[in-house]
């Protein structure tokens, strides 16, 4: 393919640009004062790169993906394990559920398998048939759909049951169990055989599965050590008495663990387009008054946000951000999580990550604390134990929707109800998370994690700086390792400005270099969100560096013209003869305001490539339907840097 041949022709750019991915790419450094001091001391040592313990790359990764082990995902037909999946990820070739060979075009970094904890070892059992199973209407219901060819009939159901609250306590597996801590050893014992530290990073980790009335509040927790601590705790699940659906008691599951092991967690919150309303709260939650403890306690244990995956793109929504042309991009916004509620327009402002940015600040000023201070990373949520997010190589979000002829016309979800229907090909080939970690181990990419120094995106695996300060330069942008300036006189993605200096705006070092196999860059924006002072909330896009500058200016509205489309859709390809290869600059906020709370975050976009549609419909020879979307332009979005002003 065109994206796959060109490969060295598009490094070749970069290096006659005079850049390369070890050099600007490469030159980031930890946020401590003592790594700083060691750079640049008064007597530096005779090679500069002595004191050099810079990552050369992000690191790229999944932080959510199920396997058998998920009861949704074995219902609907994946029989691949855990083991499975850390072999997929690796590099190493495997074989689907539905029997293909599946291959990733590059191994991964990292990956967290995160099973769902409620009914951890469900599937398993269902699937032999237990004596426990077949004597329960339910289990025995189940137990013969899937094994007469309705597999995604019975995961659909196994779900609705799940948020109904209506599973038979009889069959499902709860902490306490044999069933259970069997699982739980075998997520483990998988996650320890696959880590290899400095190569490749196998975290622990599940999925906690709030989904009460099937609104969406998931979490994925996520373990910095080994198993000799997460075995000391089971994971923690929702069905009362032992669980909770409320996000508060994970939070204190959380607390107790980290008391009890001395260990660390985190976790990672997604599909808030999925919530009806509920992900991101401002007044109440759960029948309670959000206060400073609420805010101090969400942003403490859920530094980061999954703002891209199967399930659709949470940045941003064309409802709420009229005035930006690109959120419109692969959206969700029909129902909840089982289309059995509709969606309406007062629920969107809870549901999408630059409203809870922008709600995040007014709750700052009147509760002293910020629950939504969040990074931001990219994820699968794939249900088939394979992290295949790039369009050309897409499995599918579950194992029925493996590449085949018929899943460009096939519903992925249809409610009776409410006549809500989701479509197979409305579902993403996204994401994964970008990580700007030391080295490739559990305690630094969980680290990087928690200061929040990540970015993800919707698959492809673009390289991207985003640095903020007061003293930046145009000339900044001229250095050949401008992660230096950047760490020198700023903080990085996930970091904080305060008090601005008498005279001085914000101004920040952005840059982004494209996917050695994938596409050139159309643009880099820089999204800013603020608070005035009668406590009104403003947002405003910027395009602040283009590709083909020479050929597109500004219009009279400031608008850049699009930059072009050479997609070929008969034979699912493009060429990379629009765009730049690496684009980087030094923007100065114009509007700023030294009293006014503000976020900033920077967001990369592709030229137009074909999406995995196009791809099934030149490999099989299908037309699709009119309203089938057939090109996007991937992207990545950054964590923000947000201003404090002086209190």
């Amino acid at each position: 393919m065109q994206r796959k041949t060109n490969q060295w022709k598009l490094l070749m750019a970069v290096f006659a640009a005079g850049l390369s991915t070890q050099t600007w790419a490469g030159d980031v450094g930890e946020t401590s004062p003592e790594r700083l001091k060691d750079v640049y001391s008064e007597q530096p040592p005779y090679s500069p790169y002595a004191n050099r313990n810079f990552p050369n790359r992000p690191l790229f990764g999944d932080t959510h993906l199920h396997t058998s082990f998920s009861m949704d995902a074995g219902a609907s037909g994946t029989r691949l394990t855990p083991r499975d999946a850390y072999k997929l990820a690796r590099g190493e070739q495997i074989t689907s559920s539905m029997g293909k060979p599946v291959k990733l075009s590059r191994p991964l970094d990292f990956l967290v398998v995160a099973d769902h904890s409620d009914g951890m070892g469900f599937f398993p059992a269902l699937m032999a048939g237990t004596p426990d199973i077949m004597a329960d209407p339910q289990g025995k219901k189940w137990y013969d759909m899937i094994h007469s060819g309705k597999g995604m009939e019975a995961a659909l159901d196994i779900i609705q049951s799940f948020g109904k609250g209506t599973i038979s306590k009889a069959i499902m597996p709860v902490p306490g169990t044999k069933a259970y801590r069997s699982a739980w050893e075998q997520t483990i014992k998988a996650a320890e055989e696959a880590n290899n530290p400095g190569v490749f990073t196998a975290f622990i980790g599940y999925e906690w599965t709030s989904n009460t009335a099937a609104n969406n509040l998931h979490r994925n927790v996520i373990y910095r050590n080994g198993g000799d601590m997460a075995i000391q705790m089971e994971p923690y699940t929702t069905v009362k008495p032992l669980g909770s659906d409320n996000p508060v008691d994970l939070w204190k599951w959380m607390a107790a663990y980290e008391e009890k092991t001395g260990g660390d967690v985190l976790a990672i919150s997604h599909n808030g387009n999925l919530s009806n309303g509920r992900m991101f709260p401002v007044v109440e939650a759960f029948d309670k008054k959000i206060d400073k403890s609420y805010a101090e306690n969400r942003a403490r244990w859920e530094p980061l946000y999954e703002v891209a995956q199967t399930k659709g793109t949470s940045e941003a929504h064309p409802f709420l951000s009229p005035n930006d042309e690109f959120a419109n991009f692969e959206i969700w916004d029909k129902g909840n999580l089982d289309l059995s509620t509709a969606k309406s327009k007062d629920m969107l402002q809870y549901e999408y990550a630059r409203e809870a940015y922008k709600n995040g600040l007014k709750m700052q000023e009147k509760l002293g604390a910020n629950p939504y201070k969040f990074g931001l990373v990219g994820s699968t949520d794939s249900h088939t134990a394979m992290t295949t997010a790039e369009e050309d190589n897409f499995f599918g979000k579950v194992t029925p929707a493996e590449p085949s002829p018929e899943r460009l016309t096939k519903a992925f979800m249809h409610h009776p109800k409410t006549g809500l229907t989701i479509m197979d090909w409305e579902v993403s080939a996204a994401g994964y998370a970008a990580v700007w970690a030391t080295e490739n181990t559990r305690e630094a990419l969980f680290d990087a994690m928690e200061r929040k120094e990540t970015y993800g995106t919707t698959g492809p695996r673009m390289i991207v700086r985003f640095f903020g300060g007061f003293d930046f330069v145009a000339e900044d942008a001229n250095h050949r390792l401008p992660a230096r300036v950047g760490y020198a006189k700023g903080v990085p993605m996930g970091g904080e400005l305060t008090a601005a200096p008498e005279g001085k705006a914000p101004n920040f070092l952005v840059a982004a270099m494209k996917d050695p196999i994938g596409a050139n860059l159309d643009r880099v924006q820089i999204v800013k969100g603020w608070m005035d002072k009668k406590g009104k909330l403003h947002e405003k896009v910027y395009d602040v560096v283009w590709g083909d500058a020479d050929q597109r200016k500004p219009g009279a509205d400031g608008k850049i013209p699009a930059v072009g489309n050479t997609v070929d859709l008969a034979n699912a390809s493009w060429t990379n003869t629009i765009g730049d290869p690496e684009l980087i600059t030094v923007w100065q906020d114009p509007d700023f305001d030294p009293k006014q709370q503000a976020f900033y975050y920077a967001r990369v976009l592709e030229i137009p490539t074909p999406r995995w549609t196009a791809y099934d419909a030149e490999k099989f020879k299908v037309k699709p339907a009119a309203n089938v979307t057939m090109t996007l332009q991937e992207r990545a979005f950054t964590s923000p840097i947000w201003y404090t002003p002086k209190s």
